[in-house]
Formats: structure tokens, sequence, C-alpha cells
């Protein structure tokens, strides 16, 4: 599948018959981490789809997809690799059995590993290669980026006590970033980038209208402006797609056919995430309650 991806035309094609929208800034910047071998940052605000478009890419390949997801403290048995002490334990046990002793060479072998994401993904022995997410690596401390550069520069993981176990065919990496913290020049440099950008408000209502089937126009029409409107208000948390998807689905389900002020309220839970954020999109919600002409 990946041999057969001749151009980024063709990858975008795919990943809209899997239901996700991609521009030709993307769409360009997935095709060359799958030919090119490298891995890709998708950087953007919370909520414009760059996890979604990792998971997307793995269905337009048609290939297996592995997620990290990072957060605080993670460490490098969570993510590359660990020993499986258990089965240690009864090898040596069997051993003893058998009058046998095993020597620490023994028991730190290959068997005795347990696959995490990373080495999973070097691992792979499917039929195409997968899709390896590392999702919001700005979540992740200083010091675990360090334990991916020889990953991502050479697609291996070192093991002090077998040696290196590097990729027979490269995984597709994708790496996204919310920019909650800045990230380390040398992990920049071994990367491809792209940002995604909030899509306007007639990309949305497309993406609404394959999200949510059932809604009529008319409401994914005034949801996606309104949304737009109401992300460049002073927000904790601007709604992204995900939150605009989950509000036209609540307001499709009660069967909302035109964006009203009641109706837009009944729904805050879907578009509101915090206290805050509540009441100001409340207050944008009083234009809604305006005649048609007096909004425009």
């Amino acid at each position: 599948m990946t041999d057969e991806l001749t151009d980024a035309v063709t990858l975008a094609d795919r990943m809209q018959r899997v239901g996700y929208l991609v521009d030709d800034g993307l769409a360009t910047a997935l095709f060359f981490a799958v030919r090119l071998g490298q891995p890709v940052l998708l950087e953007g605000e919370p909520g414009v789809g760059k996890t979604t478009a990792a998971k997307a890419l793995a269905g337009a390949l048609d290939t297996t997809l592995i997620r990290l997801q990072c957060y605080e403290g993670l460490t490098a048995s969570e993510a590359l690799y660990e020993w499986n002490y258990q089965r240690q334990l009864l090898a040596i046990r069997l051993a003893e059995s058998r009058g046998d002793r095993l020597r620490d060479a023994d028991l730190f072998t290959a068997e005795f590993l347990s696959d995490r994401p990373i080495l999973q993904a070097i691992r792979f022995t499917g039929p195409r290669p997968p899709v390896l997410l590392i999702d919001e690596i700005d979540r992740a401390d200083d010091e675990f980026e360090a334990l991916l550069f020889e990953f991502l520069g050479e697609a291996a993981v070192s093991i002090p006590e077998i040696g290196t176990f590097t990729a027979t065919r490269r995984p597709i990496v994708v790496l996204t970033s919310n920019r909650s913290r800045e990230l380390h020049d040398a992990l920049r440099r071994r990367c491809l980038y792209h940002w995604i950008e909030f899509p306007a408000a007639a990309r949305v209502a497309e993406i609404l209208r394959r999200a949510v089937p059932a809604a009529g126009g008319a409401l994914i029409a005034s949801a996606a402006e309104f949304v737009g409107r109401v992300r460049t208000l002073d927000l904790d948390k601007p709604p992204g797609l995900a939150e605009a998807i989950d509000w036209v689905s609540a307001l499709s389900m009660l069967g909302v056919t035109e964006l009203t002020g009641p109706a837009a309220r009944r729904t805050l839970a879907a578009l509101a995430k915090t206290a805050d954020d509540r009441d100001v999109v409340t207050e944008a919600f009083r234009v809604l309650d305006e005649p048609d002409s007096a909004r425009a």
C-alpha cells in the first residue's frame, strides 16, 4: 500500500475515504513522512485534528496504528521496553527444578523483553509498516525527548544487556504537540514539520457534514460559523473540531434543525469545558436570540 502511494493527492483521497478531510499542506507532509521514512511533527491548538490525522493515515494505508500517549513522568520502561520479571522468575524456578543455574546473560535476552509502543513499532512484522503515534509529546519531560533521539534518527533502540534493535522497515512516525512547552531543537531537526490551523467555517461545515450526517445543512452551516466566532473570544479552552462535532451531534439528537438561543443553551455542555467559558459562551449565545437581519 505504501509503495503504491505516488503523490500527496492520492494520500489525501484515501484519507478522505476513511472520513478525514485533509488540506494540501498536511497531505504533503504526511506523504513525505511515508515515502521518505522520516518522522513528522504535527503542531497546532488542541482540537484541530492532529491525533485524528495519524489515525486516518493508518486507515488510509490499511496498516496498524500503535499509540504512545505521553504524560509527565513517562519513562523508558513505559515507552520503549521493559523486562518481563515474572517470566524471568519462572525461568529461574524451572531451571532450579532441573538442577540448573541460569546466568544473568541467560535471563536478559530478547525472549524476556516486553515490547512497549516504540520497540513494538521497531519489531513489527505485519505486511506493512505501522503508523506510530507519539501523542502530545509536549506533555512528557525534557529527559524523555532525549530517549527518542536514537529512535527518531535511526529507527533503532539500544538495550544495554542485548544490543541495538533496528527496524527492518521504518515505521511511519507521527508526533503531535499542543505547544504547552517548547520542544528541543534536536527533536525538531529529526522531524518533518507541519502546523495545523483551525479550518475556516466552510471546511468546518464540510467536516461536520461527514461526521454528523443526520444533521441538516442549515444547522451545520450556522454551527460552523458560530464555533469560528466563539474561538475569537477570550476562552480558557476554545472549542476545537471535536467539540464542534459533539455540539452538532447533541443538537441533532434533540431534533434541532435551526440553531437558536434556547437550543444552544440546552447543549452548552458539549461546547464549553470550564466554568468561565460557560459564562462567556452563554453570553455569546445572545446573538442567536436576535432576528437574522440583526445578526448580519
